[in-house]
């Protein structure tokens, strides 16, 4: 019974993601005309460029990684920013509802999103620029995926712990931390080409291990030997504390009267 009524709270986070993104045209725009931008003007530069097919690979996984997480941490990102601007957070709070609810409901949401998106982009990487998505195989496929969702929910968290601290003013967030992780994991290039001094940061970011890991399928060696490994241990090891962060955060926020300052 206690897991059915936990069920039923995380599908109410979940339908009220999906409806929001549903009747929001402006939601549905950024989810295919961006994806779409960011294919096609990396696309035509590997084309204007004459590239080999293994670096036009390269760099496409990049553009698709990017578009991938930036679409799936979003719904997980604005999960209280929409209480935020509807004044309404202290009421979600007042609801025998607990942060796991909202987090995974909105989170599930962001998953499909993502899905969506990196199946559009695929196809259109194989379809214009005979990208070969088939060399991971399907164990790779779902390990690069599983990869990138959750650094998506990391980035997503740290967003939600921000919210619950300076309100609005922390909307800019949700954009800014996942073109920060991005520029420092050697999206378009290899991190070796980063001053030695970024290298080191480059190496405690988790997406650096799954790109190098589903690039070495195109002929790139990995830069360490077990990517995987070193990829998921650092992603479970900051989703305990991303997670850590927003409870102690939400905590600070009932003491300090911030959810009732930012609602009506």
């Amino acid at each position: 019974m206690r897991l059915r009524t936990n069920i039923y709270k995380v599908w109410a986070f979940s339908v009220r993601s999906s409806l929001v993104t549903r009747r929001n045209v402006f939601a549905i725009f950024e989810m295919l005309f961006w994806p779409l931008i960011g294919i096609f003007s990396v696309g035509l530069l590997t084309r204007f460029l004459h590239l080999e097919a293994e670096t036009v690979s390269f760099i496409l996984i990049g553009a698709v990684t990017m578009n991938t997480i930036q679409i799936a941490q979003l719904d997980l990102s604005y999960a209280l920013l929409y209480s935020v601007w509807s004044k309404s957070l202290k009421h979600e709070f007042i609801a025998p509802v607990s942060l796991v609810h909202v987090l995974i409901g909105s989170g599930l949401v962001g998953l499909i999103r993502g899905l969506l998106v990196f199946g559009l982009m695929g196809f259109l990487s194989v379809y214009f620029f005979d990208m070969d998505l088939s060399r991971p195989g399907l164990a790779g496929l779902i390990c690069f995926l599983l990869g990138m969702f959750l650094n998506a929910a990391i980035i997503g968290a740290l967003v939600v712990a921000l919210v619950l601290r300076f309100g609005q003013r922390a909307e800019a967030a949700a954009w800014a931390f996942s073109y920060l992780m991005l520029l420092l994991c050697g999206l378009y290039y290899p991190i070796s080409v980063l001053p030695e001094s970024i290298q080191v940061l480059a190496q405690f970011i988790p997406l650096t291990y799954f790109l190098d890991y589903f690039r070495h399928f195109y002929g790139f060696p990995a830069a360490c030997p077990h990517p995987l490994l070193y990829g998921f241990s650092q992603t479970m090891l900051y989703l305990i504390l991303s997670y850590g962060l927003v409870s102690l955060t939400l905590r600070s926020a009932y003491r300090r009267g911030t959810l009732l300052r930012l609602s009506d």
